[in-house]
């Protein structure tokens, strides 16, 4: 007997969906797609999402509620999971409310916590994390969680509220990012960063995994370098050389917005806040002496299908 699923992250950034069918042990990607709602613009700092972030969020939602019923998938069997922007905002409870009524979709808010783990079941689903502990690393547009662990359990994990566009807002003043203010974002990044400095210094982790929007951005862009291709669709598991991670990090902090467009492999959704992004994946390599990166393109949506096939089966 097959059932049908449909998984949607609301990230501060963007909305996910995927609908998948599973048949036995076989899960089948029925549809995927993801679409900027950039709902933390002009309001994250401020803990509210605002009417026009409102409105993205349901235009998105509209369109994956019809991609739902295109597909068939029930009601009971669609989860949409809020994190970041949702969970910090005053006005979350309004903001579920409208989307509930509007579209039907019924949001689950979860916390940091949660998010971690969704995170680290995903990116072991998609990359092959090894016996040895790995800092993995996802960095949303409203926080970053990091997990310490390897392909059988999580060691250590936090998320912390200095995501892409909590970041941008703060430090961001000038395009490309002044010497000034890329050392206060290096400073903030030590002062917050404490606790994931003791893990570090406890557990060792050998590679950063990263999984998520700046990830796979830089993914893009060291393929369109070394192939002129894009990456192959089913490969969920990638190594990013750290001379390539460099390369790349030289061109988007040297150039300003139009000039980091024309990057092979980069997309206009993430062009600004990967100057932020590539500042805290510098800062973490640098910081704990990490020489190896890997990329799994899994991140919480796969996560979470992760558990509820093991719910199912359970």
């Amino acid at each position: 007997m097959s059932s049908r699923l449909g998984i949607i992250d609301l990230g501060t950034n963007t909305f996910h969906l995927l609908i998948v069918d599973k048949n036995g042990d076989a899960v089948t990607n029925i549809f995927h797609d993801s679409r900027p709602a950039r709902i933390g613009l002009g309001g994250i700092n401020k803990k509210i999402i605002t009417q026009d972030a409102v409105e993205r969020a349901l235009t998105v939602l509209t369109y994956f509620r019809q991609k739902l019923d295109e597909f068939n998938v029930p009601d009971e069997k669609t989860f949409a999971f809020g994190t970041s922007a949702i969970r910090n905002a005053e006005n979350q409870q309004d903001f579920c409310a409208e989307i509930l009524s509007k579209t039907g979709i019924t949001i689950t808010v979860i916390d940091g916590n949660r998010e971690a783990e969704y995170i680290y079941k995903g990116v072991r689903r998609g990359a092959d994390l090894g016996d040895s502990p790995s800092l993995i690393m996802d960095i949303g547009g409203g926080s970053v969680e990091f997990i310490i662990g390897n392909r059988s359990q999580i060691f250590w994990k936090q998320s912390f509220e200095i995501g892409g566009q909590r970041l941008m807002e703060r430090f961001m003043r000038n395009d490309p990012l002044s010497q000034g203010d890329r050392k206060n974002l290096y400073n903030y990044f030590e002062e917050k960063l404490i606790p994931l400095a003791n893990a570090v210094h406890q557990y060792s982790p050998d590679k950063l995994v990263g999984s998520s929007g700046t990830f796979d951005t830089l993914v893009d862009i060291d393929f369109h370098f070394r192939t002129n291709e894009r990456p192959p669709k089913n490969q969920t598991d990638f190594s990013l050389a750290l001379e390539e991670f460099y390369r790349a990090y030289a061109l988007i902090l040297t150039g300003n917005h139009d000039e980091r467009m024309q990057i092979p492999g980069m997309i206009e959704l993430r062009v600004d806040m990967i100057v932020v992004a590539v500042c805290l994946i510098d800062y973490v390599l640098k910081s704990y002496g990490i020489k190896k990166i890997q990329v799994s393109s899994y991140a919480l949506k796969e996560g979470v299908l992760a558990e509820v096939l093991a719910e199912k089966t359970a």
